[in-house]
């Protein structure tokens, strides 16, 4: 915990700010924050669609060599300053910009976020029934081109041989396709036709709101006590899950679908542009809650570890679920008479379509769908606490006066009202256009050009030799040469990689049939870049503000670290970060030697030093 020998009551905690309770509440959340509704809709439909198996190949390469450098970056950098995203930027004041920007991308994925959880909260409401809502076609908002696997009085030899009319009527629609779609969202015909607002969606949202608010009333003290529930019982719902899907019938070839590695694919520049975007959007790097969660750490804890623990936790998490999700899948596949391919899905088309469609074939299915959804809740509610938490963060430690401090909680309140009203628009017939819209512009490429230009003021303007020491100082050894390597050349060449990849396999956005308007591919380029524009507006302002002559005297002293920069703690700041000659910035006491006439080294070394308990003492007995 930091403490030095021969020195008594080192407590190495920020009074306050506060810490976390003990190391386990930080990884279980940074678990919570890493692992979200991705792990589950995306990555599986992302490995079977780009080879299979081959597809864990360029993955895990992406993992070590991005991954978990970046990871283990943004957790050192957090936790040496004890600051959020934005009080982290005193190491080079012209780039708080990037903190800006990681607070816009934050705030756009907490909104739509939070109503992808509010979805969850009312399937899972209305899965505690008798017979699931979206298991026949005899229901008010069904279609006649509705066709369900199990209407009528048909076994299910007879509902295998119906695979050959369904496969002749192209407009077959599944009762749960209808129930989402004319339901629960009642889609309107444009992205501009907003309709009315879907009041059980807009009540889940208040719902889902006061939730994350309740969590985090007392910020990481009482998040770090529901994380204990929240990152461990998906794993128990996991588990279930899987040993019901590997006992059905044809689960094996839904798994062999996802595994079979398809080698020629690896040569494909698209498997190994998805591998990096998935491990770097995966993780959360550039939204700046990796930063905020690292800076409630104890000064000398051991980030490093934890940064390869959490990595490779949620990469597991993913492939894990993907035998989760295709073991269903292959057993709903076989019970059709179809191919793999023909009810595989992802983002919301698996989590609210096809993945309940199949849960509505076993015995007991609204059990395993209140499992499925309360498993979404609680994977989306680990993301959500860490992004609420993010600008939260970010705000109290902007201001950091003793008001603001003692009043966070009307802060997260503050924050969370905010939230429900901006995300009511999404919860209208049309929000549904409006939230893949943001999913796909908000938080794509701008997080890429956020995270490379992190990497550079690092590790080229603030000087990798200052960043490694800081490292040594406070975790006792220099990073790895590896990481070294990794965070000057490797991990920023990869990061390019991606930003590169994104721009030449850029596509307009369109949901099933429906293609967007230009109107509203422009308002999605708009709020992308709203997030990058403020790293060159703050930098600008800040050359403008600082000191100098001339314009190259100004930049120097906009990128040089600010004397505030450095441990938040007094008793951490040794070496080149101890004050030449200041009393404590804890103690207002101005002690005087009794011979002042003795001159300025004795008095230096009379000066009140920082005691390990928060006391000042001294250092000499004549005082």
């Amino acid at each position: 915990n930091g403490a030095v020998p021969g020195e008594r009551g080192k407590q190495d905690k920020s009074v306050k700010r506060g810490n976390w309770g003990n190391q386990i509440e930080f990884v279980l959340t940074s678990v919570g924050y890493a692992v979200g509704l991705g792990n589950v809709w995306r990555f599986p439909y992302l490995c079977y669609r780009n080879g299979g198996g081959a597809f864990m190949f360029p993955y895990f390469i992406m993992l070590v060599f991005c991954g978990i450098p970046l990871f283990f970056m943004e957790l050192s950098f957090g936790q040496f300053a004890s600051q959020g995203c934005l009080g982290v930027w005193r190491v080079s004041p012209m780039f708080k910009g990037v903190g800006y920007g990681m607070m816009v991308v934050s705030t756009y994925i907490g909104i739509y976020y939070n109503v992808v959880i509010c979805i969850a909260f009312y399937y899972f409401f209305v899965s505690m029934t008798r017979v699931l809502p979206w298991t026949y076609c005899s229901n008010t908002w069904n279609t006649p081109d509705c066709a369900g696997v199990l209407d009528g009085n048909l076994s299910s030899r007879t509902a295998l041989n119906l695979t050959r009319l369904l496969n002749a009527t192209q407009k077959r629609t599944s009762p749960s396709e209808e129930y989402w779609r004319r339901f629960v969202l009642d889609l309107s015909d444009d992205i501009g036709n907003l309709g009315e607002v879907r009041l059980p969606l807009l009540g889940c949202l208040g719902v889902s709101w006061v939730v994350v608010f309740l969590c985090l009333i007392r910020g990481v003290k009482s998040s770090g006590k529901v994380v204990y529930f929240t990152a461990t019982f998906p794993y128990v719902v996991l588990t279930i899950l899987f040993v019901r899907g590997i006992t059905l019938e044809g689960a094996l070839t839904g798994i062999m679908y996802y595994l079979t590695p398809q080698w020629d694919k690896i040569l494909d520049a698209k498997v190994w542009g998805d591998a990096a975007s998935q491990i770097f959007y995966s993780l959360g790097c550039a939204w700046g809650g990796l930063i905020t969660m690292a800076s409630y750490n104890k000064f000398h804890n051991n980030c490093y570890r934890d940064s390869i623990i959490i990595s490779i936790t949620n990469c597991a998490t993913s492939v894990y679920a993907g035998f989760v999700i295709f073991s269903i899948l292959g057993f709903m596949a076989n019970h059709l008479g179809v191919d793999v391919s023909k009810v595989a899905d992802h983002g919301p088309g698996l989590a609210f379509v096809a993945y309940p469609e199949a849960l509505t074939l076993l015995p007991i299915s609204p059990l395993w769908s209140i499992l499925f959804f309360f498993m979404l809740i609680l994977l989306g509610l680990g993301t959500q606490f860490c992004l609420l938490e993010t600008l939260v963060t970010a705000i109290v430690d902007e201001v950091a006066n003793e008001w603001i401090i003692r009043r966070k909680t009307f802060v997260t309140l503050g924050v969370a009202i905010a939230g429900f009203l901006l995300g009511v628009p999404l919860t209208t017939q049309a929000g549904i256009y409006w939230l893949l819209l943001m999913d796909n512009y908000a938080a794509s490429f701008s997080l890429v050009v956020i995270s490379c230009i992190m990497c550079v003021a690092i590790m080229y303007i603030y000087g990798h030799h200052n960043y490694f020491k800081d490292i040594e100082m406070m975790l006792g050894f220099p990073p790895p040469l590896f990481f070294q390597i990794c965070w000057r050349f490797i991990s920023p060449a990869i990061i390019f990689f991606i930003l590169v990849f994104t721009v030449i396999q850029y596509q307009p956005i369109s949901y099933n049939d429906y293609v967007y308007p230009t109107w509203a591919i422009s308002i999605g380029f708009l709020m992308a870049l709203s997030s990058v524009i403020c790293i060159p507006i703050y930098a600008i302002y800040k050359v403008c503000c600082s000191e100098g002559d001339t314009l190259l005297q100004r930049l120097k002293n906009a990128t040089k670290a600010s004397k505030d920069w450095g441990p938040a703690l007094a008793e951490h700041r040794s070496g080149r970060y101890a004050p030449a000659f200041s009393p404590s910035t804890e103690s207002h006491l101005e002690v005087q030697p009794l011979q002042p006439e003795k001159g300025r080294s004795e008095a230096v070394a009379a000066s009140p030093v920082q005691g390990s308990n928060g006391s000042a003492h001294s250092q000499d007995s004549r005082l």
